[in-house]
């Protein structure tokens, strides 16, 4: 019969890792053994009624149906132990058994994370980059840029996000002449595209950028998609949405709005 304590350590081993990225995942070390169960404390970056959380929710079900109650997920929503951006941190240092975000949210950690989402088209749209990810070389470079980092977690990139349109405002855009002054919200690479152009870019979390929105710390705000910007409230605080393709590159989607609704031609 193999070693018990041979087995637990092979098991804590393979569990330092679990779910997430384009939207990322993270997993650390530290692992809770209680009456036989595993318990993992999981947060994601994403507020508890966006459908992201939604996404790592359902993961957490699966993993936990399919151990039988050997495993057991708990994800808690952005903020309920540490803010959004500090996720990879408190995963890394066991305050967090794992995480479910995004890998470029860590941007200002390390720049080469951009390359895992949020960039302008690149020539790779969102299922090349999980197939690079996982043939071409980049899960071993992702590897790197954690040590580079002292980032002790391991990451399982899935779910390709489409193109994401170009974001909400105060007054319609319609030149890049527009982006001058413009307190405007972003992450990842295009933090830098956007202050190339004159933005005022800030980052703030998802769950954080209606609130600046409507206190007046930005005037515009790129999120992701449709159903998580209308659940999250943008178009309370906007008055355009501009349908532009930007960032991660793949099939554009459109955004709905109760207000004006602009497929944006910027020249």
């Amino acid at each position: 019969m193999p070693n018990k304590s041979s087995s637990a350590s092979t098991r804590r081993k393979f569990l330092k890792g679990a779910a997430l990225a384009t939207t990322a995942a993270v997993a650390a070390p530290s692992v809770v053994k209680a009456q036989g169960a595993i318990n993992m404390r999981w947060q994601s970056t994403w507020p508890s009624k966006d459908i992201f959380h939604e996404y790592a929710l359902d993961y957490a079900k699966k993993v936990n149906d399919m151990t039988g109650g050997d495993l057991k997920i708990e994800v808690l929503p952005a903020g309920a132990v540490v803010p959004a951006f500090q996720l990879l941190d408190a995963v890394s240092k066991g305050v967090l058994d794992g995480g479910h975000g995004v890998l470029v949210y860590h941007y200002g950690k390390q720049t080469a994370l951009a390359l895992w989402g949020s960039g302008p088209g690149y020539a790779m749209d969102a299922n090349m980059l999980l197939a690079w990810h996982k043939y071409g070389g980049g899960k071993e470079l992702l590897n790197k840029l954690y040590n580079s980092i002292g980032a002790n977690v391991v990451s399982f990139p899935y779910g390709p996000m489409p193109t994401q349109p170009l974001g909400w405002y105060k007054k319609p855009i319609t030149k890049a002449d527009d982006f001058k002054g413009l307190k405007f919200r972003t992450v990842g690479i295009s933090i830098d595209v956007f202050q190339g152009i004159g933005a005022a870019v800030n980052a703030f979390p998802g769950g954080e950028i209606v609130a600046a929105m409507d206190r007046g710390l930005i005037e515009a705000a790129e999120f992701n998609n449709a159903s998580s910007d209308r659940a999250l409230g943008f178009a309370d605080v906007s008055n355009a949405c501009c349908r532009a393709i930007t960032r991660t590159p793949s099939n554009s989607r459109s955004r709905s709005t109760r207000r004006s609704s602009m497929p944006c031609r910027i020249s």
